[in-house]
């Protein structure tokens, strides 16, 4: 790890006007990352909050820097409105070479830590966790559970989709669950779905997200059936949205926290690092 010490690393979060609490995994990142002492400088950016991905290389001087986009997936945000704010040129609208040089620096981007391999291992730690530490009347077995991913869905890009539907057939094919399904906020299958396509009394639902934002925190719940003024005055009063775990529509429902604040996700940004450095450096050897 000694040759990222001509390097900064510079994490991407979507960030929030509305609510503080979407920005904290990335500066919860940094600080991880800082304290590791691999990289000469690790630093945050955000889309939609200060500072601005735009002028996050204003700050920076070292010879390299890493982008590592904390997004889900490859779609529209990692593949356009990113690379475009760092000034990367664009090729049939998306972004081409990875790899650039500009004004004596390598800028190297990274693929989003949400396709990443180790996702499967904290979507399941996420689900089991959860039951685990809410047991009723006695703890739920995840073979007697139907697990479901919920992810924001979009009409933009098929790949924001194809992340979820990727993770779901692994965890499947593992047999952890009972059952495992994707559900969406925007896309078919709608998250109040969960209910009739789980076989099962228990069901446990995963936020495929990095940060607990409104999503997360309000939309989620009240698509599973809890009532926008109680969503509302527990949030207002610091509380979870969501009981742990609530009757609903004949199920019995536990809902995770999003997966971004997982310690595991430091080892995930660290390997889209080292997997870029070695596509670096393989272009320099072409």
């Amino acid at each position: 790890m000694s040759e990222y010490k001509d390097s900064t690393l510079v994490l991407i979060g979507h960030g929030s006007t509305l609510n503080a609490e979407s920005a904290s995994p990335t500066h919860q990142h940094v600080e991880t990352l800082k304290r590791k002492d691999i990289f000469s400088h690790v630093v945050a950016c955000f889309w939609k909050e200060e500072p601005a991905i735009s002028g996050v290389l204003r700050q920076v001087f070292t010879p390299r820097v890493f982008f590592v986009p904390l997004f889900i997936s490859d779609g529209y945000f990692t593949e356009q409105v990113i690379p475009r704010e760092l000034g990367y040129p664009l090729k049939d609208g998306a972004i081409g070479d990875k790899v650039e040089s500009r004004d004596n620096q390598k800028l190297i981007y990274c693929d989003p830590v949400g396709t990443h391999p180790n996702m499967t291992e904290l979507l399941v730690r996420r689900a089991t966790e959860t039951l685990e530490k809410f047991p009723f009347p006695a703890k739920a077995n995840n073979d007697q559970t139907t697990l479901f991913i919920a992810g924001h869905g979009t009409g933009n890009n098929t790949n924001s989709r194809k992340a979820i539907e990727n993770q779901v057939d692994i965890i499947r094919d593992q047999n952890i669950f009972h059952g495992v399904h994707s559900i969406f906020m925007e896309e078919d299958p709608l998250i109040a779905e969960c209910y009739n396509l789980a076989e099962t009394k228990n069901i446990v639902v995963v936020p495929f997200f990095i940060s607990d934002g409104l999503h997360s925190f309000e939309d989620i719940p009240m698509m599973l059936g809890e009532k926008e003024k109680v969503v509302a005055e527990r949030y207002q009063a610091g509380l979870p949205t969501w009981r742990n775990p609530t009757e609903m529509n004949g199920k019995r429902v536990w809902y995770a926290p999003s997966i971004g604040n997982e310690s595991g996700m430091a080892d995930v940004i660290l390997d889209r690092v080292n997997e870029a450095n070695a596509f670096s450096k393989e272009i320099l050897m072409a």
